[in-house]
């Protein structure tokens, strides 16, 4: 293939080289259910029903949606996953993807588990980035009053406080050893709280180089101009940025709560919109590529091929640390080993925590794969075509 040319994600023998044929067959039976939105809503309603009952269920989530989606349930059970990736060249993202409740005490055992693995980062070659949502450390709802300008009473004030040093305590763990803080986008009527702290996190970290990131939802039509105006004010500090860019997990519930309140819906009209916002946001940071590190977070294989030509045109080596491809483990690996197989910097974000406190992240894993137009049977085709390929090879084996 020549280094003009589009690259080639069809190509599932690269694509699914990291599994065995027998987890390959799983993940064949996962998404062809998943392609059918009627057996992932009779599915979670079941698992959630047995886990009430106490059924003994954990081992079924376990060997299938867990297995496919989650590391393990705790960081030294990552460390396979880990090792494994790490034989094709993909890096790890390790995300806590247990949801605690509004307690100060699961605000703090959260941060003991993000400073465990900004510990155990610090020894594991594969993992260049460490990554949490801000509400793990404080009270979603304490950050919506202040958003909203609303005072806060002294009690509140001091909480608050507690939340920014917990912040403050794991990106200096993150950073003092050497890794790369990233900070997820959540909804957004919290969101300009959790902003303002990583821009002031930036004007601390990122004086040397871009080690704090903050995260952009291309889906919020404002996303691209805040995404330039936090820039201009970060570089005009002389800091370096780092952004990473999705597009977007809450559309549902934002366009509901715009609808409620009767306030003008902050989601881009239509995916097009979408699309263009998303390209345009890679066009600007390789545009700013010398003060600008960026990390994709797609399974658009669009949004790929457009990335990887602006690194082409622009000269900036596959290999470069300013740029990094980000796929969730047990999604788009056709995206994700082909672009390490190429040269280019590929992470998954590799969830772990406890089967039934990780399970609400499974069942938006599931109930993503059915909304997301096409993405279940996209999956689903791509490994059958793989099977088929296997069975192929190895009859042409056996004949010879």
């Amino acid at each position: 293939m020549s280094e003009n040319s589009e690259i080639n994600f069809e190509d599932t023998a690269i694509g699914f080289a990291s599994k065995s044929t027998s987890d390959l067959k799983k993940t064949y039976l996962l998404f062809l259910s998943m392609r059918f939105s009627w057996m992932v809503d009779i599915g979670t309603f079941l698992t959630k029903a047995a886990l009430r009952l106490k059924l003994p269920v954990k081992g079924i989530i376990r060997d299938t949606l867990f297995k496919q989606f989650c590391g393990g349930v705790s960081i030294k059970d990552c460390k396979q996953t880990i090792d494994h990736l790490e034989k094709f060249n993909v890096k790890t993202i390790l995300d806590y993807s247990v949801e605690g409740q509004e307690t100060e005490k699961s605000f703090d055992e959260t941060m003991e588990e993000a400073l465990r693995v900004a510990d155990f980062a610090k020894n594991t070659p594969g993992i260049p980035f460490c990554v949490m949502k801000l509400t793990g450390l404080g009270s979603a709802s304490l950050m919506k009053k202040k958003q909203s300008g609303k005072a806060l009473t002294e009690k509140e004030q001091l909480a608050f406080e507690r939340f920014k040093e917990r912040v403050y305590r794991v990106a200096d763990r993150v950073v003092s050893n050497n890794l790369r803080f990233m900070v997820d986008a959540e909804e957004s009527w919290i969101e300009e709280v959790i902003d303002d702290l990583v821009i002031a996190l930036m004007l601390k970290y990122n004086k040397e180089a871009p080690m704090v990131f903050i995260t952009y939802q291309l889906y919020m039509s404002d996303a691209l101009e805040r995404m330039k105006a936090d820039y201009k004010k970060v570089s005009e500090h002389g800091c370096f940025f780092g952004a990473k860019l999705v597009r977007g997990a809450y559309m549902e519930k934002e366009r509901d709560r715009a609808e409620d309140k009767d306030y003008p819906d902050p989601i881009q009209p239509d995916k097009k919109s979408t699309d263009k916002a998303y390209e345009d946001a890679l066009v600007f940071a390789t545009d700013h590529i010398e003060r600008f590190a960026v990390c994709a977070g797609t399974h658009n294989e669009g949004s790929c091929q457009v990335l990887t030509s602006l690194m082409r045109a622009k000269g900036i080596k596959k290999s470069d640390e300013r740029v990094y491809f980000a796929q969730l483990l047990g999604m788009s690996d056709n995206i994700s080993f082909k672009l390490s197989n190429m040269g280019y910097n590929v992470a998954k974000y590799v969830p772990y925590g406890p089967v039934e406190k990780v399970l609400p992240y499974l069942f938006r894993r599931a109930e993503e794969n059915t909304s997301i137009a096409g993405q279940s049977s996209r999956e689903y085709a791509l490994v059958k075509t793989e099977l088929k390929r296997r069975r192929k090879e190895k009859a042409d084996i056996n004949a010879t």
